[in-house]
């Protein structure tokens, strides 16, 4: 892998989710590896603090106001980004909502907002990015989860969206490496982060607040890396697949 702050340079990259977690340490990690970073989220004051901390660094990063699971602002999105800088070779579809709940306590909604979110937004932009990243010879790069390779119970809706995640990036994987666009699907395991502050099943919250307070999770950083691994790696080379867990978690 390349190293250093030229690992990188000319490429032009587009991460979802960017306002916080695993979004935001990707932003960042890219940055310093050289890439112009457009970053895409919801809350347009944390897209401002990130920029001014990549543009203090002395990297390019380009703001997007964006709900993605609307199609008229994956359309904005994607174009804002060719408008500016005229490419893009790395796309990261991160953004994803955790909505923990027993099968017989789900409440319905949630169930569409993750499929909504996690599933369909991700497939929705990826659509659009496609022709840009086909003319890159680009990277695709999709943030499932551990719950995208075991089904645990008390999780099912939102391991169904994650399951779908990996089906997805693997049929998109063997549909566009003619094209060589390559596809590099990320599980983690327990990841310190706000996701699990949207649960709205209390017995889910507290069950996934106990397993954080019994092990040393992983950080953001500690994905951001392996995704700045995957997207660094010479264009002969397609990761496919990531997986990566706390050393203490068993499943």
């Amino acid at each position: 892998m390349a190293s250093g702050s030229s690992a990188l340079a000319g490429k032009v990259a587009l991460i979802t989710g960017a306002s916080s977690g695993i979004g935001e340490a990707t932003a960042l990690a890219l940055a310093a590896g050289g890439a112009r970073v457009a970053i895409a989220a919801r809350r347009a004051d944390r897209l401002e603090a990130l920029a001014g901390r990549i543009e203090k660094a002395g990297g390019a990063a380009l703001r997007i106001e964006a709900d993605v699971t609307r199609a008229d602002d994956i359309s904005r999105m994607v174009g804002q980004v060719i408008g500016e800088w005229g490419q893009l070779d790395i796309l990261v579809n991160n953004a994803g909502i955790m909505l923990l709940s027993p099968a017989a306590d789900a409440v319905l909604d949630d169930w569409r907002r993750m499929i909504e979110l996690n599933l369909l937004a991700l497939m929705g932009v990826t659509k659009a990015a496609l022709p840009y990243l086909k003319a890159a010879k680009g990277h695709v790069v999709n943030v499932s989860s551990i719950a995208g390779r075991v089904a645990n119970p008390g999780a099912s809706g939102y391991a169904a969206t994650k399951f779908g995640v990996v089906g997805f990036s693997e049929s998109l994987r063997r549909e566009v490496y003619v094209d060589k666009v390559r596809v590099t699907v990320i599980e983690p395991g327990l990841v310190r982060t706000e996701l699990g502050d949207h649960i709205t099943n209390a017995a889910s919250k507290a069950g996934l607040d106990q397993r954080l307070a019994t092990m040393e999770a992983l950080t953001a950083e500690d994905v951001a890396a392996a995704i700045l691994y995957a997207v660094s790696q010479p264009a002969r080379v397609n990761v496919n697949e990531i997986v990566i867990r706390p050393t203490d978690q068993e499943r």
